[in-house]
């Protein structure tokens, strides 16, 4: 019995081991089946929970208010964006390909509820990451670096 439980908790370590290296190594890679499969998720389960605390004080995550491109209906994303002098910096850890930034892109103007503030936001720009981290507080630099994030959207405060 001794045996079998060890060999089942090896095979389970083992697993989660592979799991764990697959995201990894996927994100990094930016391989399409593990950046669809984790954007699944986060939609289906992550953002809902997420969403709960986004946008209020102290909160790990800020969300943008945006309209579809095709349904006009309003869309609601959590993203962690950082403050700069002129707006916000989103790294884009999915890359370019995520519906809350081709609706700003179309629509030219979103809402960015950020610790508890509500701001319009524009101009939406994608730069390289390594042309803003200058501007990125160290952990989000370490996570960019971690994860090959080279793309962020800047955002724009519209008066």
């Amino acid at each position: 019995m001794r045996a079998l439980i060890k060999w089942f908790v090896r095979t389970v370590v083992v697993a989660v081991a592979s799991a764990v290296a697959v995201f990894f190594v996927g994100m990094r890679m930016k391989h399409p089946v593990v950046l669809d499969g984790v954007k699944r998720f986060n939609r289906d389960v992550g953002n809902k929970r997420q969403l709960q605390t986004a946008g209020t004080p102290g909160a790990y995550a800020a969300v943008v208010r945006h309209v579809g491109r095709s349904s006009g209906r309003e869309y609601e994303t959590p993203v962690v964006p950082v403050a700069t002098a002129d707006g916000f910096v989103v790294l884009l850890p999915y890359g370019t390909n995520v519906d809350w930034l081709k609706n700003l892109q179309a629509a030219g103007t979103a809402t960015l509820v950020h610790e508890g503030v509500t701001h319009t936001v524009g101009s939406p720009e994608v730069v390289s990451t390594s042309s803003v981290a200058e501007q990125l507080p160290s952990n989000e630099t370490r996570m960019a670096k971690l994860f090959a994030v080279d793309q962020c959207v800047v955002l724009r405060s519209v008066s």
